[in-house]
């Protein structure tokens, strides 16, 4: 298993501790301003661009605006889990060729369009994605007083630790 995938795998495992300690209230609570979103429209977001990424459409491209979006993962944390161990069933089933390119679409703002990756580079950028989305997440947390005790959740590891 390639070192990308083993990280990917380590950063969703994150997703999975945080919703056994959550209640769907707490999931899809939109109380912290300023932006109002839960905590449960982040990790659907997350799974979503993983999800995008076993999805070859008719053209063999990866499209990550096509998502899901389904509302029952956002504010049922069973559902979410079980999203959730669908995503990290798929990545530890599939061996992905980490040199192999593929098209991408995405939207960076001014409308879709098609950019080569490396399955290798898309992991990495889903992991990445998802660390960045666990920073939200750690913010709604302390807006709402929730302690998750993981002291580097939303942390990506190239940040310096200035609390040491």
């Amino acid at each position: 298993m390639s070192i990308i995938k083993q990280s990917t795998l380590k950063t969703l495992q994150k997703s999975y501790a945080l919703l056994s300690v959550l209640t769907d209230a707490q999931l899809c609570n939109v109380s912290v301003p300023p932006y109002h979103s839960s905590i449960g429209t982040h990790i659907r977001h997350i799974l979503d661009f993983y999800n995008c990424i076993f999805n070859l459409n008719a053209d063999n491209k990866i499209d990550l605006t096509d998502r899901g979006r389904n509302k029952e993962i956002e504010t049922n944390c069973s559902c979410a889990q079980r999203y959730l161990e669908e995503i990290i069933k798929k990545l530890n089933s599939v061996n992905f060729k980490i040199k192999e390119t593929v098209c991408v679409i995405d939207d960076l703002g001014m409308g879709k369009i098609e950019i080569p990756y490396t399955y290798g580079a898309l992991l990495a950028h889903a992991n990445s994605h998802t660390i960045h989305h666990y920073a939200i997440i750690n913010y709604i947390l302390n807006g709402l007083n929730i302690d998750f005790n993981d002291e580097d959740f939303g942390y990506n590891p190239t940040t310096p630790n200035t609390f040491a």
